[in-house]
């Protein structure tokens, strides 16, 4: 009871509510109740946008820039030049004076014999060299492929004839296919055949041109397979090997299929490049010049219009040859795309 009666002087009563404390050693005077800390402000952080400056946004079309400047000059340029003189008459002693003549180029080429003459010519040239040459650059593709030593220097030497001018090679085939000292006539001698006149003659003159273009690019063609053929994954040919399959079968269904897409493209390169065939035939026929022999036998579209324009002088006949070549070849193209859509939709139906 003395105790609630007579409180201690360490104990200190509260004011307002609030307790009071007594600092030790201050001789018994109360300290003054401290404020509470007030509680720390969340701030938000401070989003700063950078601007792009202008330069660094007009960057890119610049680098891309001069593609499009040389695509324009020397592509689209002049095919728009190409077809703007096939509507004209525009000879070649007088460039700066042509004459509309609308359609008239194109609907001469209709009745024209030289021009069917050539077209026929080179589609017997262009099929008797795209095929042989494909066929036989999947063969040396595949010998190539195989694991052996020196495989380095066999990519060379395929490759070699295509490093080869075009004048040299054309040249060298001239005088292998000459008629009276050529080295196949001396070898159709040696076999017992009479000789054969490989530039005269309407179908000897169109093999020997053919030859000379599947020497030329036969390498070409097998190293673009090669270089397919070492995509497809081994593991698809130790399958079909664990399956029985023969190397030929391996061929057949592993190879072929993945390297589809390569045989696609030398398709179509080799069948544009058989449209515009135009050096081998013209160094071939040695004095005949554009005309593609003494009867045209191998003159190809490529030196038809070549003779049009730089030997008759009619630029816009020869503009208008261009674009026919042209035309074939989106009409063949079309045809084969029309094609491959009927074979695929009525393998989807079976």
């Amino acid at each position: 009871m003395a105790d609630l009666e007579n409180p201690t002087p360490d104990a200190a009563p509260a004011v307002g509510g609030h307790p009071r404390t007594t600092a030790p050693g201050d001789g018994g005077h109360p300290a003054p109740a401290l404020a509470p800390a007030p509680a720390p402000a969340h701030h938000r952080p401070r989003t700063t946008t950078r601007r792009t400056p202008t330069g660094s946004r007009w960057a890119p079309y610049a680098l891309i820039a001069p593609f499009f400047l040389f695509f324009g000059a020397f592509g689209v340029f002049p095919l728009l030049a190409t077809a703007w003189t096939s509507l004209h008459r525009v000879e070649l002693t007088a460039p700066a004076e042509p004459q509309w003549v609308g359609l008239h180029n194109y609907a001469r080429l209709l009745d024209d014999a030289f021009f069917w003459n050539a077209l026929a010519n080179t589609v017997v040239i262009g099929i008797a060299s795209t095929v042989p040459q494909l066929l036989l650059a999947l063969g040396v593709a595949h010998l190539l492929d195989v694991r052996l030593r020196g495989r380095g220097v066999f990519r060379v030497v395929a490759l070699a004839p295509y490093a080869t001018s075009v004048a040299a090679a054309t040249l060298v085939f001239a005088l292998f296919y000459g008629r009276d000292h050529g080295m196949a006539n001396w070898a159709l001698g040696a076999a017992g055949l009479p000789p054969v006149d490989w530039q005269n003659g309407p179908w000897a003159s169109k093999f020997a041109v053919s030859s000379i273009v599947v020497w030329r690019w036969t390498g070409y063609n097998a190293l673009i397979y090669l270089a397919a053929m070492q995509t497809v994954p081994r593991e698809l040919y130790e399958a079909a090997a664990l399956d029985g399959a023969s190397r030929w079968r391996r061929f057949l269904h592993v190879t072929l299929p993945g390297i589809r897409p390569a045989i696609a493209f030398t398709v179509l390169v080799s069948t544009i490049g058989a449209t515009q065939l135009f050096g081998e035939p013209l160094l071939f026929g040695s004095g005949a010049g554009a005309s593609g022999g003494a009867d045209h036998q191998f003159q190809t579209l490529g030196l038809y219009l070549y003779e049009q324009g730089w030997v008759n002088l009619h630029l816009g006949r020869a503009a208008a040859i261009a674009w026919a070549m042209l035309l074939v070849l989106v009409v063949l193209f079309g045809a084969v795309r029309l094609l491959r859509a009927g074979l695929t939709r009525d393998r989807r139906a079976s």
